[in-house]
């Protein structure tokens, strides 16, 4: 096939699918070999995106022509002798001597790009071995894939093995993930093995943001601090593209400095505890997030049990008083009895106050109060508290509704029975399987389906018998059977 670009070009066979493109042979006119790469027009990604200015740059894979057909972009490039995968695949491991000499190629690259262009998809595949040095190819591929609105798409916008932690947060990739990236293949040079072996996508995200690699060894200590401080989750403290050049040329340069055994021990010690440092901060930063997006989920989901229960209140009994707060929390008066349904709450959970906490994690919570104007034998009222938590499987989160009583052997009156607790040491004590002077009084009862019709029924019920005849305290406490309602 013939392709009319500046110059004209005969595309041969396909040879490599490149994720995120098709990779062909291409000859010119002379019958010189180069490679097409064409790269799919996806909606919302700008085509200038793969057109990165890179002149004079030493070390770069450069673009010869480029155009387009009417489904691709069309890009030019040199043919390489191999990729460092094939060269990866036939050597198993490099020595020392022949990785560093790879590293510093690359390196010398993303130096004189610093503050210009990120690269964003650094992996064996894109450096290529041109005219004797090892290059890097595919600039703006990345960021293409990622301005694209296609699904099938974007998930070629990185590339899983060689992915920092702050990518897979989807935040602005800088140069420091792309020493993050050489960090892995230096790794992967020495052991054979790369630090993170997924091997499925959420494997691989999970271990790149929480979990450290097993220690390299095979390597002076020099080498081998480099490489832990490449990897370390927080991008701020990796080293930069000059540190990283000068250490790498020190170790081609034997007997130029004096090395102090003990202070490289020491050295090394630091790199270790900075790199456990980092991967606890971006441990909690992970579960920060999840904690948000579960509190997210909550107040979504509470909107519906809110809505449902003061809807069918007001539409049953149209002469109530309703004094809205916000669309999920209100108060509403019917004679003698005022029911009220107050704002979320987010606890921040970690121990419960206790030291033998349930393992029950709440994200979130709220309670439903029903008073009387009066008493009656003490009693103004009841409340329950509603939790979204785990209850019942461990990391499945919805709404629960559950109350408290105090214990009879607490010889203690209150005057809401049951009366509601958020996690705390007595919400504790009272789910622990042990006596103690607070009891569960009403079981975990989850809010869904027909639970939640129920729920409605039965505090719409109470609220009607209270605007009526005052409160009426239940005839026995718990009032429903607790057990096996939840996870000890």
């Amino acid at each position: 096939m013939k392709l009319k670009l500046n110059k004209e070009w005969v595309i041969g066979e396909e040879f490599a699918n490149g994720g995120f493109g098709r990779v062909c042979l291409a000859r010119d006119p002379k019958d010189k070999e180069y490679v097409a790469k064409f790269v799919p027009k996806a909606p919302g990604a700008n085509r200038e995106l793969l057109f990165v200015s890179l002149e004079n740059v030493k070390n770069v894979v450069p673009i010869v022509d480029s155009g387009e057909t009417e489904t691709d972009w069309v890009l030019i490039m040199p043919k390489a002798d191999k990729s460092l995968r094939d060269h990866l695949n036939e050597s198993g491991t490099l020595d020392v001597t022949e990785a560093t000499k790879v590293l510093l190629d690359i390196l010398a690259a993303l130096g004189e790009l610093d503050g210009r262009v990120v690269h964003r998809d650094i992996k064996p595949e894109n450096i290529l071995f041109l005219n004797g040095k090892w290059c890097l190819a595919d600039f703006g591929i990345s960021m293409y894939a990622e301005a694209t609105t296609a699904p099938d798409t974007q998930k070629f916008a990185l590339s899983p093995p060689y992915a920092a932690p702050e990518r897979w947060r989807s935040e602005r990739a800088t140069l420091a993930a792309d020493i993050y990236a050489i960090g892995v293949i230096a790794y992967e040079m020495i052991k054979g093995s790369r630090p993170f072996a997924g091997p499925d996508i959420e494997d691989y995200r999970d271990q790149h943001l929480h979990q450290r690699p097993e220690k390299l060894d095979g390597a002076p200590t020099p080498f081998i601090d480099f490489v832990d401080e490449a990897l370390y989750k927080a991008p701020e403290g990796r080293p930069h593209v000059s540190n990283i050049l000068a250490r790498l040329n020190s170790l081609n340069e034997p007997g130029t400095a004096i090395v102090i055994e003990a202070l490289q021990q020491a050295n090394s010690a630091e790199v270790e505890r900075k790199s456990e440092e980092a991967r606890v901060r971006s441990e909690a930063q992970s579960a920060m997030e999840r904690r948000r997006r579960l509190q997210e989920t909550a107040a979504q989901s509470f909107e519906k049990i809110s809505v449902s229960l003061r809807d069918a209140i007001m539409q049953s009994a149209p002469t109530a008083e309703l004094a809205r707060g916000s669309d999920i929390s209100w108060f509403i008066r019917l004679n003698q009895a005022t029911l009220e349904l107050p704002p979320l709450n987010h606890p921040i959970i970690t121990d419960w106050d206790y030291s033998d906490p349930p393992d029950i994690e709440v994200v979130a919570t709220a309670e439903i109060i029903l008073k009387a104007a009066q008493p009656n034998y003490g009693k103004i009222g009841r409340s329950h508290s509603l939790w979204f938590c785990d209850a019942q499987e461990k990391g499945q989160f919805e709404w629960y509704e559950l109350g408290f009583m105090a214990s009879p052997l607490w010889q203690k009156t209150t005057a809401m029975e049951p009366f509601a607790l958020d996690p705390g040491e007595e919400a504790a004590l009272a789910i622990r399987p042990i006596t103690a002077h607070i009891q569960l009084g009403w079981p975990f009862i989850s809010l869904k389906g027909e639970a939640l019709t129920e729920f409605i029924q039965r505090w719409g019920t109470w609220f009607a018998v209270t605007s009526q005849n005052g409160y009426q305290p239940p005839s026995q406490m718990p009032e429903r059977d607790t057990q096996g309602t939840y996870r000890h």
